[in-house]
């Protein structure tokens, strides 16, 4: 079968690429409003981006509406943010965070979660998720017709859960991802949950 996305309606371009770009990794993206209402919710137009500085991508659409999302939003008036990476015991919070809610309602709330504050971070992080990333915004861009933003955020701090820590050969630094269990999202409704691990030298 060969997809010509040119031919295509956007619902059918959108659907092809979130049935062939997979596993995708979930920016569970924790935001602050003006009036100190926490904000949740799942991307996974989501990708690092640079190691100097250290910048992450996360591409965020329209509400049904077509107003701005309030991760968006936020983002921009606040201009920090916290990623977390979480984990297949979460899949059902994930998802129901995506759900569309007044901005002064909170998916905190909602998902019956708690957060911590934690040293480093401007904003509290999740209790659960095993990674959490303190972000800053580093600037945004506009893409496509729908006016897609994306949001660069460089990341300031990284709190990693002791339990999912190991050292290497070399000594450096080892995330477990057997420990981890990251959630990967697929297509539809549908997610990704951890499977074996594939370890391939690479050449020299």
């Amino acid at each position: 079968m060969i997809l010509d996305l040119n031919e295509m309606d956007k619902a059918s371009v959108y659907h092809a690429m979130t049935q062939t770009l997979v596993p995708r990794p979930i920016a569970w993206v924790l935001s602050e409003s003006a009036q100190g209402a926490l904000n949740l919710a799942p991307f996974s137009y989501f990708t690092a981006v640079c190691s100097d500085p250290p910048l992450i991508m996360i591409s965020v659409g329209k509400k049904p509406s077509g107003e701005e999302k309030d991760t968006f939003l936020n983002i921009i008036e606040q201009k920090q943010f916290v990623i977390h990476i979480a984990d297949e015991q979460l899949a059902e919070a994930v998802t129901l965070s995506s759900k569309t809610l007044p901005r002064d309602h909170s998916e905190v709330d909602l998902c019956g979660l708690q957060t911590v504050n934690e040293a480093g971070f401007a904003l509290p992080r999740l209790v659960g998720p095993k990674i959490a990333m303190a972000c800053k915004l580093h600037s945004t861009q506009t893409m496509g017709a729908l006016d897609q933003n994306l949001i660069f955020g460089q990341i300031e701090s990284i709190w990693i859960d002791d339990h999912v820590l190991a050292e290497d050969a070399q000594g450096r630094m080892k995330v477990m991802a057997d420990q981890l269990k990251p959630l990967g999202r697929l297509g539809g409704s549908e997610y990704q949950t951890f499977g074996n691990t594939l370890s391939v030298a690479r050449p020299k």
